[in-house]
């Protein structure tokens, strides 16, 4: 069981969300609307997914790198590694 699975459905929500936001800037840029508009939608999207993305990494370090670092051994340095790999992609974009 993954460490996000309590609270899948709000994931799943939030996701939808999302989806909904990108469609919408779709249409924007179909129906040639204003630059900054459009700009500032995509802020919009892009600060939704971050939100998305450190929830799901906080249930990892909770969830899944807690219970490695617990076992110790070679899993706990994977899931580290793992873990700190995931914060820099992050922080590149």
């Amino acid at each position: 069981m993954h460490g996000y699975t309590a609270d899948k459905d709000a994931y799943l929500k939030r996701l939808r969300r999302i989806e909904g936001q990108i469609r919408g800037l779709q249409r924007m840029v179909e129906n040639d609307e204003y630059c900054i508009d459009v700009l500032t939608q995509i802020a919009a999207a892009t600060k939704a997914l971050q939100a998305v993305s450190l929830g799901l990494l906080d249930e990892h370090l909770k969830h899944c790198v807690a219970q490695a670092a617990a076992e110790g051994g070679p899993v706990a340095d994977e899931k580290l590694a793992e873990a700190s790999a995931a914060i820099g992609r992050l922080v590149k974009s």
